[in-house]
């Protein structure tokens, strides 16, 4: 099928008719080591069956389609194909025990689900009305046996900028799980803004080994590649071997910052090997001062850091063309709004505060937490982020961390971002993460968890280090030694488990 056609069948869905805006039919969308190459028109034509497969399930526009499965193209195509259908996507995390899917599809009340082979016993228990399809890591399964006795060339459904066109669910790390209600405006607005400011064109190969249920992999890596017509190199996973390899044939690479820590350990990553690269982008958690040197000192690339949420996809990226600043994510992107706040009031520059950030790419509100919503979704389209961070003189923007991650010990505020940053220069710590645990005096301690590179290092040697860089109530109160940091899938490090775990220390 031409791409004029093709084109005139999208043309009233708002997101997919921009995310296949320039796909070229024969064009290789995506390489996979050890499987064939997929192309545009095999893509889209594999979403069109997945669509009409929906559909005939019973899919209306508006409802949800859940799917907790394995990273493959067929994945990729049950997110077109349910937004070709006129419904709502919802990925969900493949590590989700029994119980936490449970509470998400009573939730979403989604109208059909995919699930692996493996859990469709136990899925198809909290199913209920749901329609249950299965689909495998390499394709297999009644969704595709169903599909493939479909035609192809469905017409998508019309959808406008303010339809759902996808529920995402936030971690849940302060309570009950959200769901992000993200529009086609929403998702189509900011991978615009994205692919224009990193200046992502048909020429691009991105290496993609990020996974799809989270909006980094999904909604930044496979939207920026779909919509500006480019190929990637589709990964299962994390691999360093496969990434190292695929680097001299490619332009880019989306990751996280443990990607980069482990390739700076591959022996094979040096000048030479990524000198066919244009641009490394990292995101989905802190990128450590250090590791941004060192990835620059062997490889002659300054990492673009950028910071998104579920709730609003990305917000601010350091420049494509200019100083690309470590410890810092840039500056607010083309169209997205930023303040920095305390309560109603807007704080000084250069001063900290909660970010609040307006713009195309900020979600509807959460599903069924009318509530919620009001609390975090100000009625003039801010978002309360309860991220804290500053803006320098020049512009940069500083996350310093969460809002809730904040000490307040003897009646003083501590941001853990400036302890951690002190203490990951000492020589010998490999990374720390500061908390707060209840203290009988002071309300809350400063505590260190450290993960060290060098034994000999001791509490001692780190509180001598730091009591002449900090005020005396900064200091940690205790340092602890772990061999690694608890970390969710997508590489953030979970205080909340460690204040669970330390928060009898000083009782």
């Amino acid at each position: 099928m031409s791409l004029g056609k093709r084109l005139a069948m999208y043309h009233d869905n708002h997101l997919l008719s921009r995310l296949a805006g320039t796909a070229i039919p024969s064009k290789v969308f995506a390489t996979r080591p050890g499987l064939p190459d997929v192309t545009y028109a095999e893509l889209f034509e594999g979403a069109e069956r997945f669509a009409a497969t929906l559909t005939d399930a019973g899919l209306q526009p508006g409802d949800r389609v859940a799917a907790q499965v394995a990273k493959s193209i067929e994945a990729i195509q049950i997110y077109l194909g349910t937004v070709m259908a006129g419904g709502v996507f919802l990925p969900l995390n493949t590590a989700y025990t029994g119980s936490e899917v449970a509470y998400f599809l009573s939730d979403a009340t989604p109208r059909v689900v995919v699930c692996d082979p493996g859990n469709q016993n136990e899925i198809s228990q909290l199913t209920d009305d749901a329609v249950l399809f299965t689909l495998a890591a390499d394709g297999s399964g009644t969704l595709s046996e169903t599909a493939a006795q479909k035609p192809a060339g469905f017409s998508a459904v019309a959808r406008g900028a303010d339809d759902l066109a996808a529920i995402l669910y936030t971690s849940g790390t302060t309570g009950r799980s959200k769901g992000a209600m993200l529009s086609h405006q929403n998702l189509a607005s900011n991978s615009e803004v994205l692919c224009d400011y990193w200046q992502f064109t048909e020429q691009d190969l991105l290496i993609h080994a990020l996974p799809i249920f989270h909006t980094h992999g999904l909604f930044v890596a496979t939207n920026v590649a779909l919509l500006a017509g480019a190929s990637v190199h589709f990964l299962p996973g994390f691999n360093a071997d496969a990434i190292i390899n695929a680097m001299p044939n490619s332009t880019a690479m989306m990751g996280v910052p443990t990607f980069y820590t482990r390739l700076l350990d591959h022996s094979d990553l040096n000048i030479e090997t990524v000198s066919n690269m244009r641009l490394f982008i990292s995101g989905s958690a802190p990128l450590l001062v250090e590791t941004h040197e060192r990835w620059s000192d062997r490889t002659g690339h300054r990492i673009l850091e950028r910071y998104g949420m579920t709730e609003t996809n990305m917000n601010t990226s350091n420049p494509y063309r200019g100083d690309r600043r470590a410890g810092t994510v840039g500056f607010p992107l083309p169209g997205v709004e930023l303040r920095i706040m305390a309560g109603e009031h807007e704080v000084p520059q250069g001063e900290v505060g909660v970010l609040e950030v307006r713009g195309p790419n900020v979600f509807q509100g959460y599903w069924q937490m009318p509530e919620k919503t009001a609390e975090e979704l100000r009625p003039d389209g801010w978002f309360i982020t309860g991220d804290q961070g500053f803006v320098d003189a020049d512009g940069y923007v500083t996350i310093v961390g969460r809002e809730k991650d904040m000490v307040i010990t003897g009646g003083f505020n501590v941001y853990p971002k400036e302890v951690e940053s002190l203490i990951d220069d000492i020589p010998g710590v490999k990374e720390s993460a500061v908390i707060g645990v209840p203290h009988p005096d002071f309300g809350e301690a400063v505590v260190a968890v450290v993960v060290r590179n060098d034994e000999s290092l001791t509490e001692s040697s780190i509180t001598s280090e730091l009591s002449g860089q900090l005020a005396r109530f900064k200091q940690p109160k205790q340092t602890l030694f772990l061999p690694d940091l608890p970390r969710n899938t997508m590489g953030k490090v979970q205080k909340k488990a460690l204040r669970t775990s330390y928060a009898g220390l000083f009782s």
